[in-house]
This record gives C-alpha cells, structure tokens and sequence, in this order.
C-alpha cells in the first residue's frame, strides 16, 4: 500500500516533463539548441554511464563545473539515478572543496577540465575518489565519451521515500566550517510546487541563466521544462553579456542576485538595449538596496519579483510580488514580501512565543520546504529544529499588511553602548545616499561603546561621498545611536562566491587580532 499514495518527486516530474515537450527546443548554450527530447536522450546516455561506473542510488556525487550543458546532463542522471547530489561552487577552495569532499562522503566528483589540475589535488586527498571528466582532462576518465558509448533508453524514476535524501548543499560558514543541509525528496517536490505557483511566470517563458548551473542556476530546470519553457545559458554572469544576451534572445524571465542588478544598472550599455522583452526578473540571495530597487523598477518597469528562502527551507518561504513593489514606498521596497501558502510562518522570541506585530522576532518556518536537518550534525540540528520550527537566524518585523521585512541576521547584531542595532536597517538609510552605490555596515571594536558602528561604502561612478551627510542621513532616519562612528568609502564590498556580501570577510579586516568577536 505504501505505493499508493506516492507523490510526484523530481525525478519523476524532470521525465514527465522531458518526454511530454518532445521536439520543443529546451536549452540554448553556446551556439547549441537541444530539444526535450535530445536532453532526455543525453540524460539516459549519462544514467547508463554511472551504472557502469558504479554509482547507484544513495551515492554522493558532487560537479565543479563552470556552466556547461553536460552539468544538466549529468544533474538530471543524478536526478534518475537516485543519487545524492553535492554542488561544489566553481570559485570555492581547495581547502573547502576537499572538506565537503569528505564530509559528504562523496563517491564520484563530476568536473569540468578547467579544474584538473586542482581536482588532481583533491584526488590526491582523497584517494578513493572517482574522477569523470567532462570531456578529456590529464585526470580522471572522460565521461563524455563514456556515455556515448550507450543508445538511450527508457528513463525510470528511482524508488524512493519522501524523507530520502536527494542533495547535500553546503551553507557558507558564516560561523565555523559550512554545514551540510539535508534536502529530502520531499523538500525539492514542495520547492518546485511553489516556484511554479507564486513566480508569476509569462505565457512564453524564455529564461536566461547567468548564475552557476551546479547551484541556483539548476533549481529552476524542472519548473522551466514543466511549462515547455527554453533555457538560454550563459558560462557565467558579466553585466555586458547579459544585457547583449537578453535583446538578442527576446529573453522573458532572468534570475539575478542584487549585486547583479546593481551591476546591469550601472553599466554604460544599459540605457541603450532593448530590454522591453523581460516580464519577470527574479531577485533573491542577499538583501536589495531600497534605493536602488527604485531605480531598476522606474527604468525597467514593474517585473520584478522578489523571492526569499534559504538552503534549510529553499528558495521560496516569502515573495514580493511585481505589482506589490511601491516605487513611493521605500519601507515596501525594503520588504522581502509575505508568506507563500505553502509554509507556515511565525515570528518568534527567543522563548519561542510569538512576537506582537511590528515587533522584532526570529523568522521560524514549518512545512514540506523544510529541511530533514544538518547531515553528522545532531546537536546542531535539534537547536535549528527547536520546538518544531525551523529557526532560520532572520530577524524580521511584520506591518499591518502582512508584509515582512528582514531587519538583519541574528548573528550580525550589533550591540552598542546597550542598544541593540540591525545592520540592515541601517544600510537601507546609506543606500538612500545620491552618491552611494553600494553599503555594508558591521559593529567594530570600540573601547567606550563596546562596539561601533562602520559604514562601509562604494561610491557611484563619478560621485564624491560626503561622509557628515551620510552620519547625519542615519541620524535623521534613525537616531544618533544609528549613526555610524565612522565610514570607510573602498573600491568593492567582499562577496562570497554566491555574489552575497560576505560580512565574515568584512568583520574580519576590523576585528583582526581579537581574542574573541565581541567587545
């Protein structure tokens, strides 16, 4: 009986949706087109290759890839292979690299042949590690000739529970070594469900991928195949590139983490292409400048959604639908959206009781999207799971409307001369700023107020910041206790290899030396 009541995975929807669209053309990369029916063959192809290499269900298999249509092969193979996936970010270190390696307990490293001579190294680590290259490489077998070796076949779903672990993805270690979230074939289902439903997709849908395909880029391969969509790949995102890519291609939808829509803004070319194709442009990742939200949706008009999750509950808890962004209302602009109707949400106080609205309160989570926990990490995952929420560190207050906004990170609190402070909160005023570009703010150690606040500013193009009116903006908005004590302007904010600011990186210029992170 168990059978019976069985949900649709992914796996099962990536075959339905592959052998339903047939000769409908599916991915563009380069200067190759492929049906759906030319990317289920190759995914049969490469399916076949593993079995002959050993990889069967349950194995961890990780990609270091730039973007490639052989990653969307091998990912779909993945997919129907039943194994467990492992992304490797192809700006990553070694160091990292081999630690999630290890810790993943990872079988086979699929990678791209740019990366030999550090996949070498990490061979060389971890001995036993099966090495398949995407094509011929000093190292390992070349996978691309091994599947060619095989005719397609029938593609069959593998047989799995709901609470089966589909994929290991690494958070960024923003405190200690990075954590290996449990994504079950449950949580990717409800992931998909709720990127079709709350997206706010067009009647044609012709996407353009400019973020690693191993990571964001892939999670919107099934819901994209499901509505016969095409998908335009590019290796990698320069601002250029894009904007050539989206007149040329008449692309619809795109999805941009806000550094990157910061950097298409800024670009001397933009003002001049054609960018009137685009009904929606997906934004998420990392929080977006009010200010500058303003500015995209007055010079590319009212496509932008804003999506908000991460990795223990992906991709999308909250959105901000397109027509919900008030050019007139900086606070909304600042807002990460409301709850999709597929999770429960609840602002939470640190003894787990719900805050009063327009209060500060721990975003928690329940619902299929959440995680199964943190893979060998027990202790870590009960503190995350704790009273049945899943508690995702964001502080967020509620307004009237029932929109959230995102007030900070719990761990970026800044607690100075006793008032606690929200980074966030005060980077939305400095963004406001004609002449800022770009703003981090992080607490340094101070000897009279325990910490400080920093401004850490990028100035437009062409513009001269003026660090009083910035002090004095913050004052106005927000009170003196706001202000910062002091404004470092610089040529870039560190990112991670996501594109988000890395305060880790940022923290660490100011607190080098320190016996501990607090003053």
């Amino acid at each position: 009986m168990k059978d019976l009541y069985r949900p649709m995975f992914l796996p099962d929807l990536l075959i339905r949706a592959l052998e339903r669209n047939g000769d409908r053309p599916a991915v563009n990369i380069g200067d190759e087109t492929l049906s759906s029916q030319q990317t289920r063959d190759a995914i049969s192809r490469y399916v076949q290759a593993f079995r002959a290499r050993g990889l069967e269900q349950g194995t961890g298999v990780a990609t270091l890839s730039k973007n490639r249509v052989e990653v969307l092969f091998s990912m779909g193979a993945v997919m129907v292979s039943g194994c467990r996936n492992t992304a490797l970010h192809p700006l990553g270190s070694l160091e990292d690299h081999a630690y999630v390696l290890e810790d993943a307990g990872i079988g086979a490293l699929l990678f791209d042949p740019a990366f030999s001579d550090h996949v070498r190294e990490l061979g060389e680590r971890l001995p036993g590690l099966l090495l398949l290259s995407y094509g011929e490489a000093p190292v390992g077998e070349d996978l691309i000739s091994l599947a060619a070796t095989f005719a397609p076949a029938r593609l069959v779903a593998p047989a799995v529970d709901s609470e089966d672990i589909s994929a290991l993805a690494y958070t960024g270690g923003t405190t200690g070594r990075p954590k290996g979230v449990m994504a079950t074939y449950r949580s990717s289902a409800a992931m998909a469900q709720i990127m079709m439903s709350e997206w706010q997709w067009p009647a044609e849908v012709r996407h353009l991928v400019c973020t690693p395909l191993s990571h964001a880029g892939s999670s919107i391969f099934v819901p994209l195949q499901l509505q016969g969509a095409v998908m335009f790949v590019l290796p990698t995102f320069e601002a250029g590139a894009v904007l050539e890519a989206i007149e040329r291609h008449r692309i619809t939808t795109v999805m941009l983490v806000p550094s990157m829509i910061y950097a298409l803004l800024d670009h001397p070319r933009f003002a001049e292409t054609d960018l009137s194709s685009l009904q929606s442009v997906y934004y998420g990742g990392s929080a977006i400048s009010p200010t500058r939200l303003r500015e995209a949706v007055e010079k590319m008009g009212p496509v932008f959604v804003q999506f908000f999750g991460q990795t223990e509950c992906p991709m999308t808890v909250t959105v901000l639908r397109k027509e919900e962004h008030l050019t007139d209302d900086l606070a909304r602009l600042a807002s990460c959206g409301r709850p999709v109707p597929w999770a429960h949400v609840a602002l939470l106080d640190d003894d787990g009781k719900e805050v009063a609205k327009g209060e500060p309160g721990e975003l928690c989570v329940r619902g299929p999207l959440v995680m199964r926990g943190y893979w060998n990490k027990p202790e870590e995952t009960a503190q995350a799971l704790e009273g049945d929420w899943l508690h995702t560190g964001d502080v967020c207050r509620e307004d009237e409307q029932g929109f959230l906004t995102i007030v900070d990170r719990k761990k970026n609190m800044i607690v100075s001369g006793g008032f606690n402070l929200f980074p966030r909160e005060i980077e939305d005023v400095i963004s406001r700023h004609p002449s800022v570009a770009a703003v981090a703010v992080v607490g340094v150690p101070d000897e009279k107020w325990g910490e400080a606040v920093k401004a850490v500013v990028v100035a437009r193009q062409g513009k001269a910041v003026d660090t009083a009116e910035i002090i004095a903006l913050v004052k106005r908005h927000k009170g003196s206790h706001h202000a910062p004590k002091s404004i470092d302007i610089v040529d870039a904010i560190p990112v991670s290899p996501l594109g988000k600011p890395d305060k880790k990186a940022l923290r660490a210029r100011y607190w080098a030396g320190a016996e501990r992170l607090v003053h």
